[in-house]
């Protein structure tokens, strides 16, 4: 299993907005701080802000924020609605399966139980749990300078 950079690239910028505890940032200064693109970044921030992870406020003194404390946020449901097809294998969807051993096959039970108990982690924990332990790893994020544009 793998998660695709969108998810990764969301769950960067909410673990950002976390330890910016209620200053706002900005898209290119996320960019900036991850070295990522910032074409990508928008099409994220979007869809956060859709899926109402995230606030976001355009204009001169605009920015992104959480929309919700960091600690009401479960990892496990930001994967989910980032993530763009959850199925592992064919035989998961009912309307593209054209495995001919789908109703005898126990591999799929196997794999969708493993499926679940991934999520089940991810669900234990929260975008607080998370930040509080990248804290000791990043660098301050007080001491980064903010970046308008």
């Amino acid at each position: 299993m793998r998660l695709t950079l969108y998810t990764d690239y969301s769950l960067r910028v909410l673990l950002y907005l976390a330890n910016r505890e209620d200053e706002s940032a900005t898209i290119s200064e996320l960019a900036n701080f991850y070295k990522i693109s910032r074409n990508h970044l928008v099409k994220v921030v979007h869809n956060l802000g859709l899926n109402g992870y995230i606030l976001t406020t355009r204009g001169r003194n605009g920015g992104l924020k959480l929309a919700h404390p960091a600690k009401e946020i479960l990892i496990g449901e930001v994967v989910r609605s980032t993530e763009p097809d959850f199925d592992l294998l064919e035989c998961f969807n009912p309307a593209t399966d054209q495995c001919v051993i789908t109703r005898s096959c126990s591999l799929k039970s196997v794999i969708f139980s493993a499926q679940a108990s991934f999520l089940g982690v991810l669900d234990q924990y929260t975008l607080a749990d998370i930040a509080k332990a990248s804290r000791k790893t990043l660098p301050s994020f007080k001491s980064i300078p903010i970046i308008h544009s």
